[in-house]
């Protein structure tokens, strides 16, 4: 009976081992060549305000170098660096760190023969990185430099970009989102730059599915936290999805839509649920990153990019009688003032039922069709297709808090333009 059980076990346990295989185009939590923090915050005005911690991970006893590029809400890169990791190594980060110009310190074998920056264990693989030599272990930035950081993500000009790069709110909280992609060599370019993506992964991010990781927000001012796992975002160069030119992948602005990147790109439509009273005093929020579809890079201070804002599709509110709300959208860019576009940017936090973002009901769920029409007639395959991810986090002032990525209704390998109600397209 024992030797029962335990060969059911071990089945069982191969059965997971298997399921872990995940597809292309469906974006789930396995080993990924990309990661996407969707959304972060830091509150720049004291240590007890919110921060947003992540981690890198890696799932295999291989050496690797992962590439971390941190964008603005606007989608332009601010700064960038290199993280070695050993084999199964781990990275957390803390992002208030970063905005202090205090960055992960980290090295390969080569910058680290005493093996006291990034020790391996004894499952684990350290080998040298030369490409690494002068870049690892990274100092401390200097003050001017993480004072610019700082400025870009708030919305200021910040001098090492000669511009702007964001939204400035006014509340001294600095937004973006962030990357992480393996690479095989320790590079300071950004992923719409020259020889970062090659077919085949051939260029400096590689194809390596080895990636994972988590995020959390804290904010010990008001006693919560927050956390989800990171996007996980697989690379494949044999599906034809990720490997032929005109597929819509996940950094298709950067390679001029050639799928040289072969990522699978995310998702356009989802549903999620909101609370706005009962235990949740605190209301529903929702975090949206959003894709452009624009390489943006730094501009004139006081006047935003072209792109700006972006709508939608469609958004149906529910009840739970399911009674249907339509609130009007913008289907075509440029939006106007008058039109509702409540994710206008590339990635933010907008509370359900506030002023950006009104609903009629206290409870119930929403539909997003986040796909628009921005004029592109790229990507080839569905020019009006557009990547989105939406995490939901409910709040009881204090007390506790809850956060859970929003249910993913389709993928842009084949995106979805129906809309509850209306004629699907």
């Amino acid at each position: 009976m024992k030797k029962t059980v335990l060969c059911l076990a071990l089945c069982g346990l191969l059965g997971l081992a298997g399921a872990a295989n995940a597809l292309i185009c469906t974006i789930d939590d396995v080993p990924a060549a990309t990661l996407l923090l969707p959304y972060f915050e830091v509150d720049l005005g004291g240590a007890d305000g919110v921060t947003t911690l992540f981690s890198i991970n890696n799932a295999s006893a291989t050496a690797i170098l992962a590439h971390v590029v941190v964008w603005s809400d606007l989608s332009v890169p601010v700064l960038d660096f290199n993280v070695y990791l050993t084999g199964y190594d781990v990275q957390t980060i803390n992002i208030r760190d970063i905005m202090n110009g205090i960055l992960p310190r980290t090295a390969s074998a080569g910058q680290d023969p005493g093996d006291k920056i990034s020790p391996k264990g004894a499952f684990s693989q350290d080998i040298n990185f030369a490409s690494c030599s002068g870049q690892l272990p990274i100092s401390p930035a200097p003050a001017d430099l993480a004072a610019s950081w700082r400025a870009a993500l708030t919305g200021k000009f910040a001098s090492h970009l000669g511009g702007c790069a964001g939204l400035n709110i006014g509340d001294n909280i600095a937004r973006g989102y962030i990357t992480v992609d393996t690479v095989n060599n320790c590079t300071l370019a950004f992923p719409g730059d020259p020889g970062y993506f090659g077919a085949g992964g051939t260029g400096s991010a590689t194809n390596q599915n080895v990636l994972w990781g988590d995020y959390f927000y804290v904010n010990p001012g008001q006693n919560f936290a927050q956390g989800e796992t990171l996007v996980h975002v697989e690379a494949s160069a044999t599906n034809p999805e990720t490997s032929v030119p005109g597929e819509y992948t996940f950094y298709g602005r950067y390679v001029a839509w050639t799928a040289a990147d072969n990522r699978e790109p995310l998702s356009t439509e989802f549903a999620t649920r909101f609370i706005n009273g009962g235990i949740f005093t605190g209301g529903t929020d929702l975090l949206v990153w959003r894709d452009s579809k624009v390489d943006q890079q730094a501009f004139t201070c006081g006047r935003l990019p072209s792109w700006y804002p972006m709508g939608q599709e469609g958004i149906v509110i529910f009840d739970e009688q399911e009674q249907p709300n339509l609130p009007p959208g913008c289907q075509i860019s440029p939006c106007t003032t008058t039109d509702s576009a409540p994710f206008p940017a590339e990635t933010q936090r907008v509370a359900v039922g506030g002023s950006d973002f009104s609903v009629p009901f206290d409870f119930g769920w929403i539909f997003l069709d986040l796909n628009f029409d921005s004029g592109s007639p790229d990507p080839a395959e569905d020019p009006l297709a557009q990547q989105a991810w939406v995490t939901t986090v409910m709040d009881a002032d204090g007390r506790f808090s809850v956060g859970f990525d929003a249910i993913q209704l389709d993928s842009a390998c084949n995106a979805s333009h129906s809309v509850p109600g209306n004629t699907p397209g």
